[in-house]
């Protein structure tokens, strides 16, 4: 026993990945010079054979993330890829802190780190850097296109595979250099309608009321008006929060993949029973989201107050009950309200962005864009009063 605890104080202490931006102040590795041995892996052929490759990395914007109950991240979509390439399908394992990805993939739980990993000399016996050319390049292509500085490459990053899995190391590594012209292709979202049209990113932008003066919302308003009364909500709510999602265009289509004038991601789709024929039909995508609107219902049922759970219910349509139920765990952690929304579970929303606050222990589901939450439920309550006030029930 005492020379595992030898063994364990070995551990090397710091790996700058995912958040980190630095590299060690005083010039130094951020590694401590020892590892320990590793535990039976799979190299290339294994992971063929049993189909599946296992992805280790951290929750962030560039790295991995869940959105209404699919799975994002620019370099999580990129191992995608490549697992497609080799016939395996992807298994996430998310680590909660930088030296916990060392670990794992030392110990042969994981095949592959997937986010940007500083190269440290003090771990060159145990691990093979992979692609660094290709996703600084990629990275600092996405950050100057979409002029978002947190996406912005680490120095000397690449991704990492054990030094015992050659075949694995050399696949991927050529894999990166032939398709790095596609990364692009590859983290962009496309949805193919049963008719086999590919639909790429796209809104056209409606008046938020079509005629003030006769009280038409919208050229929908019939169905909400028919679909409101099973979920039991004002029928001028659901218009809200349709322009919120499409501005009223029926054939819209998310950055994230979400479709129609309620914007139901593929999986919600089928969950609630939109098949993939139907999801650009008005009536029948509404119908999906109030299927999913009396589902939030229902989970959100012990918030007493109907107008209350309102604010939980759209903020989970926009973001996941998941990340929702991630916020209540911390504003009840941190002495505030678990039920209620503004100025309580709304303020731990707005934190779900920050590391300090997506990697706690009661967080569940990591990261997630917690402002465009907050602005959704915002944005629809503010348009429900203003449909309430122009327009008779």
């Amino acid at each position: 026993m005492w020379r595992w605890c030898i063994i364990l104080c070995l551990l090397l202490s710091i790996i700058a990945c995912g958040d980190s931006k630095s590299d060690n102040d005083a010039g130094q590795s951020p590694y401590v010079a020892n590892a320990p041995k590793s535990n039976p892996h799979f190299d290339l052929p294994e992971i063929q054979q049993n189909g599946e490759l296992i992805v280790l990395t951290l929750y962030g914007p560039e790295s991995y993330f869940e959105f209404r109950g699919e799975h994002f991240g620019l370099q999580f979509m990129i191992a995608r890829e490549y697992a497609k390439s080799i016939g395996a399908s992807v298994r996430v394992e998310v680590s909660r802190n930088q030296e916990d990805l060392v670990d794992k993939i030392m110990n042969g739980e994981g095949d592959v780190i997937a986010c940007n990993m500083v190269k440290a000399d003090s771990l060159m016996a145990w691990l093979d850097y992979v692609g660094n050319d290709e996703i600084t390049t990629f990275m600092d292509s996405v950050s100057r296109q979409r002029k978002d500085p947190s996406l912005r490459p680490l120095t000397n990053a690449a991704w990492a595979v054990r030094k015992d899995s050659p075949l694995l190391s050399a696949s991927l590594s050529q894999w990166m250099k032939e398709h790095q012209g596609d990364f692009f292709d590859y983290t962009t979202i496309r949805v193919k309608s049963s008719s086999g049209r590919t639909y790429t990113p796209r809104r056209k932008v409606s008046s938020p009321i079509l005629n003030a003066s006769r009280g038409q919302i919208s050229l929908y308003d019939d169905i909400f008006k028919r679909y409101a009364t099973q979920c039991g909500w004002d029928w001028r709510l659901i218009a809200a929060q349709a322009y919120q999602e499409s501005t009223f265009d029926p054939q819209a289509v998310s950055y994230m993949g979400a479709m129609g004038l309620m914007q139901l991601m593929p999986a919600t789709a089928r969950d609630v029973g939109v098949s993939q024929s139907e999801v650009f039909v008005p009536e029948s995508n509404v119908r999906g989201a109030v299927k999913l609107i009396q589902k939030l219902n229902i989970h959100y049922a012990a918030i007493a107050s109907h107008d209350e759970r309102i604010n939980f219910i759209l903020a989970a349509y926009n973001a996941g009950s998941g990340h929702v139920d991630d916020a209540r765990l911390l504003a009840k952690k941190y002495g505030k309200d678990p039920n209620v929304w503004l100025g309580n579970v709304d303020a731990f929303v707005l934190k779900m962005s920050q590391a300090e606050y997506y990697n706690q222990p009661e967080v569940k589901h990591g990261y997630f864009r917690g402002s465009e939450t907050y602005d959704y439920v915002n944005s629809i309550r503010t348009r429900w009063n203003e449909y309430k006030k122009k327009v008779k029930h």
